[in-house]
């Protein structure tokens, strides 16, 4: 067993199954899971951004994004509008009821950063990020 336990990806993929329980629960009274509130951050920092550049700065595949923002556009937490300099696409906006539920879940995913940064200890944070990017293709 003490074998596997030297792999990067067991390692990472046990390591994001916990932050991912953790998050889970976090934002489970709010009824959203983790793709959903990751949309909801991005629109908030970037409204107007087209479904398209949403997609992929998050890195959903589009056929998967679209059923995601269908959902929230039916629970009315966002809004799509013709995009004014692209009239085929649509920009994407949160509703009045998606930023008041968007803030109220952000404070609580900050407790959730912050148990995860406890568990990291002193510089964990600092340390683990640029690591975790240099894996990726960005």
């Amino acid at each position: 067993m003490q074998a596997i336990r030297g792999i990067i990806g067991y390692a990472l993929r046990r390591a994001q199954l916990s932050v991912f329980d953790d998050l889970i629960q976090t934002l489970e009274e709010f009824h959203l899971r983790p793709a959903n509130f990751s949309v909801l951050y991005v629109i908030n920092e970037n409204p107007g951004l087209n479904q398209s550049e949403i997609s992929s700065a998050l890195g959903i595949q589009k056929t998967n994004f679209v059923q995601v923002v269908d959902r929230l556009e039916k629970a009315e937490l966002i809004k799509r509008c013709r995009a004014k300099h692209d009239r085929r696409s649509h920009a994407l906006y949160l509703t009045d009821k998606g930023a008041e539920l968007f803030y109220k879940a952000r404070e609580q995913h900050k407790q959730h950063e912050k148990r995860m940064i406890e568990r990291l200890g002193p510089n964990g944070r600092e340390q683990l990020l640029p690591l975790l990017w240099r894996l990726t293709s960005e």
